[in-house]
């Protein structure tokens, strides 16, 4: 097994400073057509898609795949390159972001012309309630619970709500998907109290915001991307709205060339807080209920989305590094006592996340061509109580377990981790499917599927 940066380093003294500049995970300008419309903070970058689809020589009668798709960084860019995409995204407003990027169809003088008549609209609708002294715009008791605390002021509240049913009443659905994207941008630039750094926190609070002219701003940020990208010749490109772990039925058999993609890593990152404000906001999340059923339809890789009933990890019950590492963060936790709810899910999470994948990778052996090509991007791990979580080296195991050829392990970059400020690998799993499934091929269950 390899273990090598993308680039090569001239000198081994300079290697650790190369490999963790922040620009290597940032996008370009070059890059940022479409991408920039809206992203997860942690997104991989555009031209780490650019290097995998160079080097696996995809050309464009073949297909591409993002399994966790987020908010589309390998679709948008496949299409951009004229290579047919295809995503699979569970969380609703990751889906409809990407969904919209892949839309380059408005006519942007048109764009333009309809945003203005909405921001004059909601600008004197606002302007009527201040000289009116009227109650501000808020959500429901139930929809306002869903929010991170503090994480939006009142007055920027009632004036995103304002403007969101403006695009609702006033606007042709070509383009009102694009002024709502453009709000859900706005919201976590411009009008939140939000901080990303790269976790989701509240800042001070903004007791104001300009709403209005924040979401123009980002709508011209659109039509002069959409004016660039309608030259490029159309390639199709889709998102299904799905869960990775169940993607038979969703896409045809024998149908992807390649995989270049990023799962979640195991750890306590939980996405729904990163995309919490703008879902709840635009609809797709409005009830503790809704929220559940999302948690229960994405892979288990925090334990705030692991629930009783779970099951997957029963793929890797005789996984005997996965099994040490799950009961080394769990003796770890008696020792140093720690009784929180979450904490004495900690070691249940790891094999969870372990077994969601393994349920992935036996999944997706069906949708693969012979002689597919993988690239999946994970980064090492220590957010269960210190215990190192080799996860590059698991998966590679795992896959190779279901059939799989591990073709390299690429190093990407190192990240400084938040707790303990250590340098922490972030690597590219390199795979390829020979075409046949093994003799045994659940080799970590001893479940019958």
């Amino acid at each position: 097994m390899l273990l090598k940066p993308l680039k090569p380093v001239c000198r081994a003294t300079d290697q650790a400073k190369q490999l963790s500049k922040p620009e290597l995970n940032q996008i370009r300008d070059c890059d940022r057509a479409a991408h920039q419309w809206y992203r997860f903070v942690l997104s991989f970058p555009p031209h780490l898609v650019q290097t995998y689809v160079e080097r696996f020589a995809i050309e464009p009668h073949q297909q591409l795949l993002d399994p966790f798709c987020g908010t589309g960084t390998t679709v948008v860019e496949g299409k951009k390159l004229g290579i047919s995409s295809v995503g699979i995204e569970a969380n609703p407003m990751a889906w409809f972001a990407g969904t919209v990027k892949l839309d380059w169809t408005p006519n942007p003088d048109a764009l333009v012309r309809v945003a203005n008549e909405v921001a004059m609209a909601a600008n004197t609708i606002i302007q009527q309630f201040e000289q009116d002294a009227r109650p501000l715009c808020t959500l429901s008791a139930e929809s306002h619970q869903m929010l991170l605390q503090n994480s939006i002021s009142p007055v920027p509240l009632h004036k995103t709500l304002v403007l969101l049913e403006q695009i609702k009443h006033q606007v042709h659905p070509s383009y009102a998907r694009h002024l709502q994207l453009a709000v859900a941008k706005a919201l976590i630039a411009a009008i939140s109290n939000l901080h990303f750094a790269p976790e989701v926190s509240v800042g001070k609070p903004k007791l104001d915001a300009p709403v209005i002219e924040a979401w123009l701003k980002e709508v011209m940020r659109m039509t002069e991307d959409l004016q660039q990208l309608q030259a490029l010749d159309s390639t199709p490109a889709n998102i299904y709205r799905a869960d990775s772990r169940q993607m038979v039925g969703v896409l045809n058999s024998n149908s992807i060339d390649a995989v270049i993609t990023s799962p979640p890593y195991p750890n306590e990152k939980d996405y729904t807080r990163t995309t919490r404000l703008e879902s709840v906001l635009l609809g797709f999340i409005q009830t503790k209920a809704e929220l559940r059923l999302l948690k229960q339809g994405l892979l288990r890789s925090n334990t705030r989305n692991v629930y009783k009933a779970d099951t997957d990890d029963q793929w890797v019950t005789k996984h005997t590094e996965i099994q040490r590492i799950a009961n080394a963060i769990e003796e770890r936790r008696i020792a140093l006592g720690k009784t929180s709810g979450f904490e004495r899910l900690y070691h249940r999470a790891v094999k969870l996340y372990f077994g969601g994948m393994a349920k992935h990778l036996a999944d997706l052996r069906s949708i693969l061509r012979p002689g597919a090509q993988l690239a999946y991007v994970v980064g090492d791990q220590k957010s269960y109580l210190q215990v190192m979580i080799r996860t590059g080296e698991l998966l590679g195991d795992i896959a190779q377990g279901l059939g799989y050829e591990l073709v390299d392990i690429d190093l990407f970059r190192t990240r400084i981790a938040t707790a303990t400020k250590e340098q922490m690998r972030e690597e590219v799993v390199l795979l390829r499917w020979p075409g046949k499934t093994p003799a045994h091929p659940y080799p970590f269950s001893d479940r019958t599927l």
